[in-house]
């Protein structure tokens, strides 16, 4: 499905491919190798498409949008270079992450790069709407990370903590996305709106599916290990679930396992057991499709047309993606 989403906005997406490979060029030889390395990675590339789609179902009539989608990526990009080095991960899309490949210091630094190339595109396209949504954004996603780290081996994280932080890390970027798509397209204004909170509501159920796949998914389809935001010490919906309705001494497991220095094998396993049978994971995928609904909803006021079909599909990959 992941592959029809992005067919109707191909040629698009070959430009966007084009100018990220040269925006990312560098005289500095060791930026233009992690610069590669990460374009090979590929991914999903969902927000650099959603950019597209919007513009497109709004009719955009010049190629403002192409930029635009490689300024998304590149912000998205950067984010996971810094989170790579915090969470000390050193695993994404099945290889070894740039910091676990070169080093931290690499990571932070290339990714501070590809951030402030973001800056200079948006320089280019020009406009100050557009500059707006992006500025607010990245400062929202810094808040969201700092967040997340206060949070770190907390036990005491409430939902509402956990739902404040998945807006500001993830979602808000694909609100963006779509955001800025309709602007370019000078789409009116109860479009752009509902676009606006299109993104918002798609990335809500993109990311409450990543925290359920941690528990449920398979190591091999996801490109990394299962249980990871556990041995990173996060509370995500599916634990805060199981720790709000678990037994005392389940309770008691996960607390400790949460801040533990390294976990073990076992309680790493017995942790995902006890989330796996709290019926968790159900309540988390249930709220994402409550988020795929609305997201459904904000489309009604589109134009029919084959790329408003592709944003639907984008929001039913979102909710059954096994990695």
């Amino acid at each position: 499905m992941h592959q029809e989403i992005g067919k109707i906005v191909e040629l698009d997406f070959k430009k966007v491919d084009n100018f990220i490979v040269k925006n990312l060029h560098s005289e500095v030889s060791l930026v233009e190798s992690i610069g590669n390395y990460i374009v090979e990675a590929g991914g999903k590339r969902m927000r650099p498409i959603l950019v597209l789609l919007a513009a497109r179902s709004c009719g955009i009539e010049d190629d403002q949008h192409i930029p635009m989608a490689a300024v998304i990526e590149f912000i998205h990009t950067a984010t996971l270079l810094h989170d790579d080095v915090v969470d000390m991960s050193t695993l994404r899309r099945g290889r070894p992450t740039v910091n676990a490949e070169w080093n931290n210091p690499s990571s932070v630094l290339v990714g501070d790069f590809i951030y402030s190339r973001a800056f200079q595109i948006l320089v280019q396209i020009n406009n100050m709407e557009v500059m707006g949504v992006i500025a607010n954004t990245t400062n929202k996603i810094a808040e969201g990370e700092v967040l997340q780290l206060i949070e770190k081996q907390n036990p005491e994280t409430s939902e509402e903590s956990y739902i404040r932080v998945i807006r500001n890390k993830t979602a808000i970027l694909f609100q963006a996305a779509a955001h800025c798509g309709a602007i370019l397209a000078k789409a009116e204004e109860e479009t752009t709106r509902e676009l606006q909170a299109f993104g918002m509501h798609l990335g809500m159920a993109f990311q409450l599916i990543d925290d359920f796949l941690d528990y449920a998914g398979d190591a091999k389809e996801l490109g990394k290990n299962i249980g990871d935001d556990l041995a990173e010490g996060k509370s995500t919906l599916p634990l805060i679930y199981a720790i709000k309705n678990g037994e005392n001494s389940q309770r008691n497991l996960i607390k400790k396992s949460l801040s533990a220095k390294t976990l073990p094998k076992e309680m790493l396993d017995d942790v995902i057991q006890i989330v796996r049978s709290s019926g968790g994971l159900d309540y988390t995928r249930n709220l994402a499709k409550v988020e795929a609904k609305a997201a459904l909803q904000c489309l009604q006021s589109l134009a029919d047309s084959s790329y408003r079909k592709s944003l639907e599909k984008m929001v039913d990959f979102s909710v059954s993606r096994k990695s």
